[in-house]
């Protein structure tokens, strides 16, 4: 960014089951918090629907939540769903959701280098114009070359940072490089206890600065969970989720007592996976 700003996309992950007006909030939030610290330029947010093979308790097939988070993003012209997460067989830890945002940025920016380089030479006249050659020194000066790659944040809510204390729900490893190399925007009501939970981790405490908390003086208490119990109860949930996606579960029917009930009784796939590690038990503390 020519002001110095660093660039910042911020990745939401989770079930959008379905997604609701606080999810889209929670971007809008953010940007405006890091916007007004002066120092990042949020240049893109990402929804990434968890898939189908964290077995979560009431989660409908991915292919409808990924159309539903795209119905509501539609007219947004800075938030985007991205499926590849979702389209995976396998359960997937969001380090390495937030590694491949990272990693697609990475080779997006060299190949628009390479797109700014070719013009420097061309074909045919190598090496022949000797007395040009303090013309790229010059160039160096006007605007540095170090562009920086935009960072990739995890925007949460403040259940999600709190879920790091869950035993064998996180990797230690994990929650360590998140907070060290990327870092977190967790959006929290007001006067809630965010900041008592990362004071009583070391862990959370040593990377505070990468942690931002955004704190949110509007709140919205609409959660997923609350409007599938509406659907089930045949109630309204007109306003809480935009109109598109109330049309589009509505056409479906999505959810009832008997979506409700699917995956029950199983046990969700980073419990599965990290439970064998008794390690993780007390991991921030």
């Amino acid at each position: 960014d020519p002001d110095g700003k660093t660039e910042v996309v911020l990745l939401a992950c989770g079930s959008f089951n379905p997604i609701t007006n606080m999810h889209l909030r929670l971007f809008e939030l953010a940007k405006d918090y890091l916007h007004e610290t002066g120092k990042y330029k949020v240049i893109k947010g990402i929804i990434s629907p968890v898939g189908d093979a964290y077995k979560k308790k009431g989660l409908i097939s991915a292919n409808h939540r990924v159309t539903m988070a795209k119905l509501a993003t539609k007219n947004s012209d800075w938030v985007e769903v991205d499926d590849w997460e979702s389209c995976q067989s396998e359960w997937l830890e969001t380090l390495r959701v937030l590694r491949y945002h990272h990693q697609k940025l990475l080779s997006a920016d060299v190949t628009n280098s390479l797109q700014d380089a070719v013009p420097m030479t061309k074909p045919g006249r190598k090496r022949k114009q000797e007395p040009n050659r303090h013309e790229p020194i010059k160039k160096k000066n006007q605007s540095p070359v170090v562009k920086s790659v935009p960072q990739v944040k995890l925007l949460c809510g403040s259940d999600m940072l709190e879920s790091f204390g869950i035993p064998n729900l996180w990797k230690l490893e994990d929650i360590t490089e998140i907070v060290e190399k990327h870092g977190l925007v967790c959006i929290s009501r007001a006067g809630n206890n965010v900041q008592k939970f990362i004071y009583e981790s070391d862990l959370l405490w040593r990377h505070k600065n990468n942690i931002h908390l955004v704190e949110e003086w509007i709140t919205n208490d609409i959660s997923s969970t609350k409007i599938r119990r509406a659907l089930r109860r045949g109630q309204s949930i007109r306003y809480l989720v935009p109109d598109v996606v109330r049309a589009y579960i509505e056409k479906n029917k999505l959810y009832s007592p008997e979506s409700e009930d699917r995956n029950a009784g199983l046990v969700l796939a980073p419990l599965q996976k990290h439970a064998s590690d008794s390690k993780n038990s007390q991991a921030l503390n």
